[in-house]
């Protein structure tokens, strides 16, 4: 186990600030908002263009001491608003650096936790990243569901600079990305994984790439009922 977790949460565009201030008041340092769009887990809405929404992704690392404190308050500010709001969920961190200072699993950060259960009651779940390049986030989120999972993320992102990439001008050529985010039952994880793997999109190197990570605890935000 890590000294450290990273909390996601996934909320509609303009939420963001409801999550962020109850995890200031949980004892959270601050953390990162972006935008993204989220793919509805109907095929026949995104099919049609109704499925797509706009989302907000808040990032927070916290401390395993803190994150429970974190994590509850989030789902509790969340409880008033409408079923299926989003969705928060809590992974392993192996470091952090900070002001030139690294923490890691050495025991610097002097905490120790057993491992977790899920808030939702569910089985293991897997958080899948895909980053590929721009257009083709749609194409991968098919094949996904295809392969048994619901719905997904996608956020704008932006390839880096070799000293070997193409140029124009003298300037690099930086390929825009799509990054897109799912959380799979453990069970189907291999199954979304090579069915992504095996898309014409990314048959060329380069061209994206894919990796999952076990999530810790996961909770649907917004009213049960």
């Amino acid at each position: 186990m890590g000294s450290f977790k990273l909390i996601l949460v996934n909320v509609p565009h303009g939420k963001s600030e409801l999550v962020s201030k109850a995890a200031v008041q949980a004892g959270s340092f601050g953390g990162t908002v972006t935008m993204g769009r989220g793919i509805s887990p109907n095929p026949v809405l995104s099919a049609l263009g109704f499925g797509d929404s706009t989302r907000d992704l808040v990032i927070i690392l916290a401390t395993e001491k803190d994150y429970r404190p974190i994590f509850g308050s989030v789902v509790a500010a969340c409880q008033k608003e409408r079923k299926a709001f989003g969705h928060i969920i809590a992974l392993d961190a192996d470091g952090m650096t900070k002001s030139g200072a690294a923490f890691g699993t050495d025991g610097t950060g002097g905490f120790n936790m057993e491992h977790t259960q899920e808030t939702s009651g569910q089985g293991s779940l897997s958080l899948i990243t895909v980053v590929l390049n721009k257009g083709y986030a749609d194409d991968a989120m098919a094949a996904a569901r295809k392969a048994g999972a619901g719905g997904g993320t996608v956020i704008n992102a932006r390839g880096t600079a070799r000293e070997d990439d193409a140029k124009f001008f003298g300037v690099h050529i930086v390929p825009e990305k799509e990054m897109l985010m799912i959380v799979v039952p453990q069970e189907k994880r291999d199954a979304v994984l090579e069915a992504i793997r095996t898309l014409p999109c990314l048959t060329e190197p380069g061209s994206g790439i894919a990796f999952s990570a076990p999530v810790g605890d996961f909770s649907q935000l917004g009213k049960t009922s």
